[in-house]
């Protein structure tokens, strides 16, 4: 039984934020930890509702319920078993992931929901620092190999799913670490990468081998892959940056935001002396208004900048969820302060860049904005600029922070006889087969840029019907079905 009070006895507490001027000097991450009596508070919140809406929310359908009583009363290893029953990650989800749980939790209509993510962080770690996270290999080979194209958190769940069904699993990495966005996208104040290496080591211990610094398509041709393996798992994410026909746009100092977001990863990790984009000393100009532009911002701060600006092309939001527009337990449009927003810098709403202004030596010295109106007409998004809102702000180093285009052009998709959608995915059946026998997709590659909870589910997903597709004994948990159509992702 949940407690019946616990949500009327205990208020929302998030763990405390290391202080700004102490942080900032750093790449640690931002929040600390809860002790056991304060998370125990929270999850007492958790009023395990006749019909728990957060299922609704979560893709992976985590039993979120059910682990909440169990950290309320203490029962720290069966709340890690029922956590890792539907999440092969919950030390990423619970970092990453804005909780479309938490805007769908039943407490929110009337109060504030319960802090789902903190709860899950809470569990994982304790179960890392407790020694119930131990590898589970499996019990016998089943003769069939499966090759799997990106490491990041829909491969690696992938990967240890069909691992633990007895396959052998290879998974190839472009980059020189396994991990993905996760390792060179994510900065470290939002996820330090200790956590991606102890989980690696788990799965390298249940017998997945990595294989980095290989370009497939190049380096092993995707005809290799289909004579080498019994069935191959396309999970190589949606990197196309979007990017922008603005004039100026090849001013040097425009750069896309993964150029500067993975330069700076790499140096923090020791991998390079010092970003090649760098915006100590610089006036910073990110347009964009998501978690990539917030991720720029953070970085932006603990390099130096002289100054940050963040620009978005839509009003600002309100404070709270709009019932008729955004009715619950829908992902509400809200204004979303992330801990970048109270390190520094201006946030403008409303503005649109019109032009890149240069230097004399070809380098971006300001750009020109103008006040906006966006609305849509017939299905599509129309960007208005108001006469005579024009004005200049100085910027020697912006970043284009405006979304992904789908996967990335590559030889191997054609080598496998695939083509990318408009949206630039690729397209698959209801057994996440595309239409090249034995080769699956999933992820952001199949689905777009999208939630770190949703790659992983899909990763789960495929691994069920790569497992069904090898004739092996047995069922792998598939929570979710693969649609082609565009989705509405929190942003």
């Amino acid at each position: 039984m949940p407690d019946p009070t616990g949500f009327l006895r205990h208020s929302r507490r998030l763990p405390a934020r290391r202080p700004v001027p102490v942080r900032i000097q750093d790449w640690r991450e931002v929040y600390t930890s809860h002790d056991e009596e304060t998370i125990a508070e929270q999850a007492a919140r958790c009023m395990d509702c006749g019909i728990p809406f957060c299922h609704n929310g979560c893709p992976l359908g985590n039993r979120i319920p059910e682990w909440n009583d169990l950290v309320r009363t203490g029962k720290w290893e069966m709340a890690i078993e029922q956590l890792h029953a539907t999440n092969n990650f919950p030390e990423f989800t619970g970092r990453l992931c804005p909780a479309p749980c938490e805007a769908a939790c039943v407490l929110g209509i009337a109060d504030d929901p319960v802090t789902i993510k903190q709860v899950e962080v809470q569990i994982i770690d304790r179960a890392f620092d407790s020694g119930y996270v131990t590898p589970r290999p499996a019990p016998a080979p089943s003769g069939k190999r499966v090759a799997i194209v990106g490491s990041g958190p829909a491969g690696l769940a992938a990967a240890q799913q069909l691992a633990r069904a007895g396959h052998e699993v290879v998974v190839y990495e472009r980059d020189d670490e396994p991990g993905g966005l996760l390792r060179y996208g994510i900065p470290d104040f939002k996820l330090e990468k200790h956590y991606i290496d102890r989980r690696l080591e788990q799965l390298r211990a249940e017998g997945v081998r990595f294989v980095t610094n290989c370009n497939v398509g190049m380096d092993i041709s995707g005809a290799d892959l289909r004579a080498e393996y019994d069935a191959v798992l396309l999970a190589t994410g949606a990197l196309a940056g979007r990017d922008t026909d603005l004039p100026g746009r090849s001013l040097r100092g425009v750069h896309l935001a993964m150029e500067h977001l993975v330069e700076a990863n790499r140096a923090v990790a020791g991998k390079v002396p010092f970003p090649a984009v760098d915006a100590a000393g610089r006036h910073v100009v990110i347009i964009g208004g998501g978690d990539t532009a917030a991720d720029c911002l953070g970085v932006a701060h603990r390099q130096g900048a002289a100054s940050v600006t963040q620009l978005d092309i839509y009003p600002q939001p309100p404070s709270t969820r709009n019932p008729e527009r955004d009715p619950w337990p829908t992902w509400p449009w809200i204004l979303r302060t992330y801990p970048a927003h109270e390190e520094g810098g201006d946030r403008i709403f409303a503005v649109a860049v019109q032009e890149f202004l240069g230097d004399e030596q070809g380098h971006v010295r300001a750009v020109r904005i103008s006040e906006v109106h966006v609305e849509r007409i017939e299905g599509r998004r129309v960007i208005t600029p108001i006469p005579g809102t024009e004005r200049e702000l100085p910027a020697d180093l912006v970043l284009l922070a405006i979304g992904f285009e789908g996967t990335e052009d590559t030889p191997l998709l054609s080598q496998l006889g695939l083509e990318r959608t408009a949206r630039g995915t690729l397209r698959c059946g209801p057994d996440w087969q595309t239409r090249t026998p034995g080769v699956f997709v999933a992820g952001d590659a199949h689905r777009g840029a999208s939630l770190i909870v949703w790659a992983i589910a899909e990763g789960r997903a495929a691994a069920a019907a790569i497992h069904s597709y090898l004739g092996a004994a047995g069922s792998l948990p598939a929570p979710v079905k693969p649609t082609d159509q565009p989705l509405s992702v929190p942003r």
